[in-house]
């Protein structure tokens, strides 16, 4: 091993930070070392960091391994603590040329063990250009760092510092050296991806970013948004939805609940039918919209009929692809406090939302049979369609490039699908 070796867990935005890493680390010359780049959002997640980094010292055994991202940040003496760990830095340091410069000369001795700051004290969030992700298809964007906000079971705040915007003159530059790359499909990710803008000269929102970015990038053949919350979609975002064809039909939601008490005590801002009439008034502006949801199971103090209005909601909403967590405490949250649902009915409720949504998915699959798509190349006989469907080829298309598709089928949650004649659409 000469090049470094990055290892990423988590969310998109530690991928997008895990490439900017890769280029500061290869500027500075840094080799022979394993960089593990972590997540915070549970304990199960930090758990796993830990049986990551066991992992890799066996497999390198003679390799310094350096420990950053969100569970770095917010526990260091844990990591600090492991004899397999050389170096613990934070979510701020890992950005900082320097940081990866001083490693190089000795990245034991001379350079402090263990460098995490106070990341509320930071202001800004840099805009790292980078110019690819190891594939061909999809490339993320960071346009906001942190968040503002202090839900009860959340702990990423104090691993990610208060929100913080990428000026879009920067998120613009990005795009338009990955469409330059090739890259036909742009993703913007954030920890609060709707706050951005509200610390930016003239308080801009996200949705001015979106359109700006489709007017300055005509090339762009596809721009996504992850995750939102939906209590803070502006006007300017919803008529990009309605009026912008290559902003994609699929929105992943921030809802977390359904019950109005259990959103109380998350210290969430919306209500449950807060969230049903936003997917109603998107899917009225754009009738091919799919929504994906994340749901928590069993939060604290959650009754069985609590629990059914959030497994109602799935309904309500129209949600096509779940993500599902049982809840598990996370030292340091207000949640952990709170007087905790029994395990074995945690899982019981978290299994319930899975079925409906598989079973939600289902029908969306099942409803595009005979239908053309898009679809853009994952790799060589898989792709996504608009609506981030999985779709299965039989036979090889060229990586990275859309593909004009009639859908002839579906088997384990993906579409089988012929490409037309075997020729690639214009996109």
């Amino acid at each position: 091993m000469n090049a470094p070796l990055f290892t990423t867990l988590g969310c998109r935005l530690n991928a997008y930070e895990t490439e900017a890493m890769k280029a500061l680390a290869t500027q500075a010359g840094l080799e022979n070392a394993v960089i593990v780049n972590t997540c915070a959002v549970t304990a199960e997640a930090v758990r796993k960091a830990r049986q990551e980094i066991r992992r890799l010292r066996r497999e390198h055994p003679d390799a310094p391994i350096i420990v950053t991202g969100c569970a770095a940040q917010t526990e260091p003496e844990t990591f600090a603590a492991m004899p397999e760990v050389t170096r613990v830095i934070g979510n701020h340091e890992k950005m900082q040329p320097e940081t990866w410069a001083g490693m190089v000369p000795d990245l034991i001795g001379a350079t402090e063990r263990v460098q995490v700051d106070d990341i509320m004290s930071v202001q800004e969030t840099a805009g790292h250009l980078i110019d690819g992700f190891g594939t061909r298809s999809r490339a993320y964007v960071q346009v906001q760092n942190g968040c503002d906000h202090r839900c009860t079971f959340c702990i990423i705040p104090y691993g990610r510092g208060n929100s913080r915007s990428v000026p879009a003159g920067v998120v613009v530059e990005q795009i338009k050296r990955l469409v330059g790359a090739g890259y036909n499909e742009v993703v913007l990710t954030g920890v609060d991806l709707t706050s951005w803008g509200a610390d930016l000269p003239a308080t801009p929102r996200l949705g001015d970013l979106v359109r700006r970015i489709l007017r300055l990038v005509p090339d762009l053949a596809r721009l996504r948004i992850s995750s939102i919350d939906s209590i803070e979609a502006d006007p300017a975002l919803m008529e990009a939805i309605a009026t912008e064809p290559r902003l994609m039909p699929h929105l992943h939601l921030s809802l977390q609940a359904g019950d109005d008490m259990i959103l109380k005590r998350m210290k969430r801002r919306h209500l449950r039918d807060d969230a049903i009439r936003f997917c109603a008034e998107v899917r009225a502006l754009r009738p091919d919209m799919v929504f994906g949801a994340d749901i928590i199971a069993g939060f604290p103090t959650e009754s069985y009929a609590m629990f059914a209005n959030s497994l109602k909601l799935v309904e309500e909403c129209g949600l096509t692809w779940l993500h599902v967590f049982p809840f598990s405490p996370r030292k340091g949250t207000p949640a952990a406090r709170m007087p905790q649902v029994a395990g074995a009915d945690i899982r019981a409720r978290a299994a319930l939302l899975r079925a409906a949504g598989e079973a939600r998915a289902g029908a969306h699959l099942a409803a595009q049979l005979g239908q053309r798509h898009a679809v853009l190349m994952e790799s060589p006989r898989m792709g996504r369609t608009a609506q981030f469907a999985e779709v299965l080829f039989d036979c090889d298309q060229p990586e990275g490039r859309i593909v004009s598709a009639q859908i002839h089928g579906q088997a384990g949650g993906q579409l089988l699908a012929v490409a037309d004649g075997g020729r690639l659409s214009a996109a």
